[in-house]
């Protein structure tokens, strides 16, 4: 489950960035992923909750915001928003796909005390 290890790279840095500017606690984190991420959202959460175990995002909310997956048509050459990486354009129908966005995972806000 490399959604552990993903989960204890975040609170490192949530660790980081609390220490930099003195938070007590940090209530709630929001992240956002792409649909290509390679991350399986449910084993995020689990993941998360052992993950911030003993540090100050210990029992914080994990808001989840699911950004889009983005994909230039060589065909048509117009952009596209996919939901499966090897789904066709839906534009034409099309194939021959180049990722454009939607495969990160990313810190974008805390909510702390």
């Amino acid at each position: 489950m490399h959604e552990l290890a993903l989960c204890q790279s975040i609170v490192r840095t949530i660790e980081e960035a609390a220490h930099t500017h003195h938070v007590v606690h940090v209530r709630r984190v929001r992240l956002e992923v792409g649909p290509f991420a390679g991350v399986e959202l449910q084993a995020l959460r689990f993941a998360f909750d052992l993950a911030t175990r003993g540090t100050r995002a210990e029992g914080a909310s994990l808001d989840i915001i699911e950004r889009p997956g983005t994909m230039w048509c060589c065909d048509c050459s117009m952009y596209c928003t996919l939901a499966q990486r090897y789904d066709p354009c839906p534009i034409c129908g099309g194939h021959r796909l180049r990722l454009a966005g939607g495969e990160t995972l990313r810190i974008k806000d805390l909510e702390v005390d």
